[in-house]
């Protein structure tokens, strides 16, 4: 059985704030990448259908430890810079949703194809 957690932040982010967001999210993504035990880190920009959210990143990670790992070497890494990422988000009037999650045991279920 995997041991996978999920990092899923969704985030509603004003038109006028996406591309200064997304520069930031770009960095973290490719810091995040290098991190040990990180299988997957994906961002997604929302292309159509209602929903609030319009920026959702996902990472796979192989356990808790290595989050949690990833998790101080980021906190070192943004007090290193002086920067503060609540702060970030409401200057530009960003939303999150900020939650971890795992997979769900499902039964044997066909590949998509």
């Amino acid at each position: 059985m995997s041991t996978s957690l999920f990092r899923v932040d969704k985030f509603a982010v004003p038109t006028a704030s996406l591309s200064a967001f997304l520069a930031r999210v770009h960095n973290v993504d490719g810091l995040l990448a290098r991190q040990p035990g990180c299988r997957q880190n994906l961002v997604l920009t929302q292309t159509e259908g209602p929903g609030e959210f319009n920026v959702v990143t996902i990472v796979e990670w192989d356990s808790a430890e290595a989050m949690a790992r990833a998790k101080s070497t980021m906190q070192a890494h943004y007090a290193s810079e002086g920067f503060d990422p609540q702060a970030f988000m409401e200057s530009l009037g960003v939303r999150g949703d900020l939650s971890v999650y795992s997979r769900y045991p499902l039964r044997q279920m066909p590949a998509c194809r």
